[in-house]
């Protein structure tokens, strides 16, 4: 995997989540900041989904992970802010599609809907995918005008 620096949060529902990634990417020799949360206690995904965007907005050198029940709250946050692209990853295809065509910094996941260990493998893909830009940094350009 070439990409080693990463951030990752997660909302209450998809804390569980966040931990078994957490865990697999410092195994794997990452460089993990875990912005929260840190339990299952009730939280509003906005603040986390801010925290991540917003270091990666300021320069952070690598990717962010987001986690929340759907996948969509931390999705649509995250792009909310300007020069950002977040995706929402439901499967392998999609989760190398999003960094090889729409050069996403962070991807997104609904604990509810996908098994921790599928996770993984879809993590696993979106870091190891490069951005083949071309026409589609032409396109991620024009995405950058409507912020």
């Amino acid at each position: 995997m070439t990409r080693k620096n990463i951030l990752i949060a997660s909302d209450h529902a998809g804390f569980s989540q966040k931990e078994f990634l957490r865990e697999k990417l410092l195994s794997e020799g990452f460089q993990v900041e875990d912005l929260g949360c840190h339990s299952t206690e009730s939280v509003h995904y906005p603040d986390f989904a801010a925290q991540v965007a917003q270091r990666i907005q300021d320069g952070f050198q690598g990717l962010g992970v987001l986690i929340c029940g759907s996948g969509q709250g931390m999705m649509m946050a995250a792009n909310r802010f300007s020069g950002l692209r977040a995706g929402l990853a439901w499967n392998e295809e999609i989760a190398r599609l999003m960094r090889s065509h729409n050069n996403a910094q962070i991807i997104c996941f609904g604990a509810r809907f996908t098994a921790d260990e599928y996770a993984w493998q879809m993590l696993r893909i979106f870091l190891e995918t490069d951005f083949e830009g071309g026409k589609h940094a032409i396109r991620t350009e024009m995405l950058d005008k409507f912020c």
